[in-house]
This record gives C-alpha cells, sequence and structure tokens, in this order.
C-alpha cells in the first residue's frame, strides 16, 4: 500500500476518491431501488458483493422489478459485461501472475478502474491506479449499496426522489462522448429505436436484448469499408 501511495500524485488520488464518492451516491439509488421495488434487504448487498457491476445489477433489478423472467435479466447482464473481455486484454498487466491477484482484479474490472489505467502510461502507475481505484471503487459502493437498502425500507416511492434516474443518467453521460462518432451513431439510433418498438408488445427483459440488433448492423456496415481499405 506504501508502494501506491509513493507512485501517485495527489491530484491523481483526488480524482480517484471523487469518482468513489459519485459511485457511492449511485449505490445509495441502486440499494433504495431495489429494496422498495420489493427485493429483500439482503439481495441488493449479495449482488454487489459478488456481481459488483452496476450497469448489469440495475438492469437485473429493473427487469424483474417490471415483472419480467429472470433469466432473461441474467442473460441482459451478461451481454452487458460483455465489454469486460476486451477491458482483460487491455488492462491484464496490471494483475500480475498469481491466481489469486488474477481472480481479484478481475472482480475489480470495471469502466473507472480500466479508464484510469489506461490513462496512465508508467507501468507502475496504472498497476498502482487499478488497485487504488478498484478497491476504492468496491468499498465505497458496496457501503453506499448498504445505507441505500436500509432507507428502502422506509421509502415506498423512490420517484419521490428522483433516484430511479441516478443510474440512468450516469450512464447517458458515459455514452454521449462516443456519440460524436459517425459510426457510433447508427447502431445507437437502430438499437433505441428497436427497443421502444418492442416495448410495448414484448415481455419486460426482451426488448434490451433486442436492441442488440444495433450491434449487428454496425458490424455489418463496417465490413465492406475493412474490405475496401483491405484492397
Amino acid at each position: 500500500m506504501r508502494s501506491i501511495w509513493r507512485t501517485l500524485d495527489r491530484g491523481l488520488v483526488r480524482d480517484i476518491g471523487l469518482v468513489c464518492l459519485a459511485d457511492a451516491l449511485v449505490g445509495v439509488s441502486y440499494g433504495a431501488i431495489s429494496v422498495s421495488s420489493g427485493f429483500p434487504l439482503w439481495a441488493p448487498m449479495l449482488l454487489s458483493l459478488l456481481v459488483f457491476a452496476g450497469a448489469s445489477q440495475f438492469m437485473f433489478v429493473g427487469i424483474v422489478a417490471s415483472g419480467g423472467n429472470p433469466l432473461a435479466a441474467v442473460a441482459a447482464g451478461l451481454l452487458v459485461n460483455a465489454r469486460h473481455v476486451p477491458f482483460g486484454f487491455a488492462v491484464g498487466d496490471v494483475f500480475g501472475r498469481g491466481l489469486f491477484t488474477r481472480l481479484a482484479g478481475s472482480h475489480l474490472m470495471v469502466d473507472e478502474t480500466v479508464a484510469f489505467a489506461l490513462a496512465q502510461r508508467d507501468a507502475d502507475r496504472r498497476r498502482a491506479v487499478y488497485w487504488l481505484c478498484g478497491a476504492g471503487l468496491f468499498a465505497f459502493w458496496n457501503t453506499g449499496v448498504v445505507l441505500g437498502a436500509f432507507a428502502g425500507t422506509a421509502i415506498h416511492d423512490t420517484d419521490v426522489f428522483g433516484l430511479d434516474a441516478a443510474f440512468p443518467a450516469v450512464l447517458l453521460a458515459l455514452v454521449l462522448p462516443s456519440l460524436r462518432d459517425r459510426a457510433t451513431r447508427l447502431p445507437v439510433l437502430l438499437g433505441v429505436v428497436a427497443a421502444l418498438v418492442a416495448t410495448p408488445v414484448l415481455p419486460a427483459g426482451l426488448p434490451v436484448l433486442l436492441a442488440l440488433v444495433g450491434v449487428v448492423a454496425g458490424a455489418a456496415a463496417k465490413e465492406p469499408k475493412q474490405r475496401e481499405g483491405a484492397h
């Protein structure tokens, strides 16, 4: 731990701390929404410890709470977390060679830890940033979930406090910069339209999966361009 503090500067540690604090606030909303939606008190806490993936956790709770099939909720969560596969290749050097460190590092691999790590050019700084950010996010997120879960027992309508909009707002903020790329906008728009059209006619959970047609369309659009570039 001392080596981490010696490797990182104060400004970077401050930035990591601010992200952890924001993550804790989102965790509060997740815990409150889960319990007020009918889940037992222990459910969001257990999911946060074992899954530790905010997008998948929110999606699971939202789909099941709206009457969707739990299997569809799990499938949607797995698809959302499929992005962790390339993440692992990108930051695999920070895990070390031990089995325990690889398992722990994989569990702490979320968007923020990967983003902070990839922003560092030096290998030692990249490793230190990854583990400090991952451990901090894990602690703050789970603390927020516990507080939110207990608050959810007293809050029967999270819409009054706007808690239901907290995580979608975070996701929107993360997605908006990527929409500057024309190649990204088409798949996103197709996915949104497909999900909106399917929502009135399909059971909860399936419209989210149907939105993947945007990914397929985007991949199909890129293939001819790659062939042209090869020639």
